[in-house]
């Protein structure tokens, strides 16, 4: 399965603008990519991945960065920095310590996910074809999207159920393992679905929650677009 997206000038010059901080502070501040990974909650090969331009950087990986670093966003991130600014000023005014304040990421709703049966794959997007955003404070990896899922084979009468009208939010930096949610689509034809993967040695399945629908295997011929980690139910 293939999992890898190109980033962007900006975004590399990012990575590039935080190894060079990182290199130039890590003795004075007594830092490591490990002390790192742990105030963000991820591995030490995510953190380098960060740095060498393989993952691009979201606005709560790079407030934190910038605090552990002793930096402003703007030094790591110019672009990173205008979206902290608009989440900061979203902050109540009552807050006591505005220093407790965590700003949220915001990402795009793309399309809806037919659960139940393969459908269109979600394609890169232009901003002005977003009509819906949702918020996150979850540590992503990559590049975040949410999709809506259909269907009812994520559907299941015990243990985790991921019912029809639930928003998904997917990483699409985030590596798929056995046992990860993932939307995933066929290389060949350009179609997708969201099911549960499941690796068996070498050969791989996708699966339903919903102990109905059947394992379908498969090969080379399918891409995965991003893992899921948080879920969200809208009931108005």
């Amino acid at each position: 399965m293939e999992n890898k997206k190109s980033l962007t000038t900006e975004q590399l010059a990012d990575a590039a603008r935080l190894k060079a901080l990182y290199e130039s502070k890590k003795k004075e501040l007594k830092i490591t990519q490990y002390t790192i990974a742990d105030s963000l909650g991820i591995s030490q090969g995510a953190v380098g991945h960060y740095m060498n331009g393989r993952i691009a950087l979201n606005v709560p990986v790079v407030t934190e960065l910038a605090r552990l670093l002793h930096v402003s966003v703007s030094e790591i991130s110019p672009t990173l920095a205008r979206d902290v600014s608009r989440y900061a000023s979203t902050v109540d005014a009552n807050v006591s310590n505005p220093r407790d304040y965590k700003p949220t990421a915001r990402y795009p709703v793309l399309s809806k996910v037919q659960a139940g049966a393969w459908d269109e794959a979600c394609e890169p997007y232009t901003i002005k074809d977003v009509d819906m955003w949702l918020e996150s404070d979850a540590h992503t990896q990559g590049e975040a999207f949410w999709l809506q899922v259909e269907g009812d084979s994520m559907t299941a009468p015990i243990g985790l159920s991921i019912p029809a009208g639930t928003f998904v939010l997917f990483d699409t930096g985030r590596e798929a393992i056995n046992g990860s949610l993932v939307v995933a689509k066929l290389t060949d034809d350009n179609e997708a679905t969201f099911k549960k993967l499941i690796i068996d040695g070498s050969q791989k399945y996708l699966k339903g929650l919903n102990p109905q629908w059947p394992m379908v295997p498969v090969n080379g011929n399918c891409k995965v677009l991003g893992v899921a980690i948080e879920t969200k139910l809208k009931l108005i």
